[in-house]
């Protein structure tokens, strides 16, 4: 088994992945940067090492600071978790050439499935339909020429990237020209490749991708599906796994042609194969993602199977625990993505210092989160500071659990979407499993239920001043004491403090 492993990344996987490492035995090594010297995944860490200042470019995406760190801490692996140098084929390649595990797929398959439009190519040799699109390598006048062929509306996508960078919609053949010329912009600036092709939109289609697994001896399983059509911009933003609009025969297919996929690039270690299904059950390749998925805990909820530590265990060279008769999923798994930003104010960024947070407990909740009271949240890296899944037997028992944790959930001093995601959970046509990716867009309208702060925290202070007539101050963590036991629970205008 491997003795020390370097996480070259911060958050909440940084944390998910020190659980791991202290359950196999592995020694976890935690890099962090000038602003995080308090973070919980610093602390969880048997070793941390300052990488430098915070912004990302200077330390999360600087291959030689975290080599340089892997050298002096002798680690025998690195993980990347997800995103900053997760799916880098030259980082990775920098760590096998450095004599160390990398804990991840191989450079070569990285390489492959990075490419959006090589990755279309590989996977039409195993049978897997493709939406209909262009050749790579096209010039803006090729490229309007075959737009009639395609057929409108269409997609403007970039070759190589994700996270709906480069992308653009278009559903008037005038506006082309100008939303290629926009995608290809914004795709040099992001991933430093300019390429963009064309493919058909799929209106009303899901977003369904298949988890797989690989270990180097050739063994490749899946463990069913997950839908994430619930997004906003092209961004997750509530997963579920089952789909409610997948049937156990096209479960069977999609697993089948996710496993074929792997096998064809060479895969190991954990990927997910993304398809999208269209309203006539019909579905499409869409893109590998070479890494472990932020959504991985709702699939882990109900197969049982710890994918992080199977991503350990397969850097080891160690063959798969699982077969795929031995994957039973089971009950119904939902995770919401606890942003820092404002559902009110178009999901603007909400930064600042977290004044409180309570954390919701009981049955079926799994919490993850890699910020805590008194942090501070910076505009630096990504929004995301939680990942609340719940589970249950049936899908709408999933659903009324998460309603119950999203209601315990507080989080003060920045803005979140929990509000955004209590309204999802009360969404008739979210309840009844019709979704799909322009939901938000199309059926749904977040509702304005700020509650009136300032009278409220005036009546809290006048309740709390006037239990302590004493005048003496009561220190708030002080063993045994609490000011809510004194004051009690109150409600007011249907919200609960």
């Amino acid at each position: 088994m491997l003795k020390k492993v370097l996480i070259a990344n911060r958050g909440e996987i940084a944390v998910r992945i020190v659980r791991a490492c202290d359950e196999l035995g592995v020694v976890p090594v935690a890099v962090y940067t000038e602003v995080e010297r308090t973070a919980p995944h610093v602390r969880m860490a048997r070793e941390a090492y300052c990488i430098g200042e915070a912004p990302a470019a200077d330390s999360y995406l600087c291959a030689e600071k975290i080599l340089d760190v892997a050298e002096k801490a002798h680690v025998d692996a690195v993980h990347p978790g997800y995103g900053f140098l997760a799916e880098d084929a030259d980082f990775a390649q920098a760590v096998i050439d450095e004599g160390m595990a990398w804990i991840g797929p191989p450079p070569a398959a990285m390489r492959l499935m990075g490419d959006k439009v090589v990755a279309r190519q590989t996977v039409s040799t195993v049978g897997a339909p493709i939406v209909p699109g262009t050749k790579p390598g096209l010039l803006d006048e090729e490229l309007l020429a075959a737009a009639n062929d395609i057929g409108y509306p269409l997609l403007v996508k970039a070759a190589a990237g994700g996270g709906g960078r480069g992308m653009r919609r278009v559903f008037d053949p005038d506006r082309l020209a100008d939303a290629i010329h926009a995608a290809r912009n914004e795709a040099r600036a992001s991933f430093g490749d300019d390429r963009v092709y064309l493919e058909r939109l799929l209106e009303g289609a899901r977003h369904i991708e298949v988890q797989v697994l690989a270990d180097q001896l050739g063994n490749v399983i899946h463990l069913g599906e997950r839908e994430c059509s619930i997004q906003r911009r092209h961004q997750k933003l509530i997963e579920e796994a089952p789909s409610p609009a997948v049937t156990e025969t096209l479960r069977s297919t999609l697993g089948h042609l996710a496993v074929e996929v792997s096998r064809r690039v060479g895969y190991t270690s954990a990927g997910t194969v993304e398809f999208l299904l269209d309203r006539e059950g019909n579905y499409y390749f869409l893109e590998m993602n070479t890494r472990l998925q932020v959504e991985h805990p709702i699939t882990e909820l109900v197969t049982g199977v710890d994918i992080v530590k199977e991503t350990l265990r397969i850097a080891a060279g160690r063959r798969l625990r699982y077969e795929q008769e031995d994957i039973k999923p089971n009950g119904w798994a939902i995770e919401c993505r606890i942003l820092a930003e404002d559902p009110r104010q178009d999901f603007a960024p909400s930064t600042g210092r977290i004044v409180g947070m309570w954390e919701p407990t009981g049955p079926g909740i799994r919490l993850e989160t890699g910020v805590q009271a008194g942090m501070e949240v910076t505009p630096y890296y990504d929004s995301m500071v939680a990942k609340l899944a719940v589970w249950g037997e049936s899908r709408a028992e999933a659903i009324l659990r998460m309603r119950r944790a999203l209601a315990e959930y507080r989080i003060t001093g920045v803005k979140t979407t929990i509000p955004f995601h209590q309204q999802v959970m009360n969404s008739t046509r979210f309840q009844a499993g019709q979704t799909d990716t322009r939901f938000l867009e199309h059926h749904f309208a977040l509702q304005d239920r700020t509650p009136p702060h300032g009278p409220e925290l005036a009546a809290m202070v006048v309740v709390l001043l006037s239990q302590g007539k004493d005048r003496r101050m009561v220190p708030l963590q002080a063993a045994g004491s609490s000011s809510w036991k004194t004051t009690g629970r109150w409600r007011s205008l249907g919200y609960s403090y």
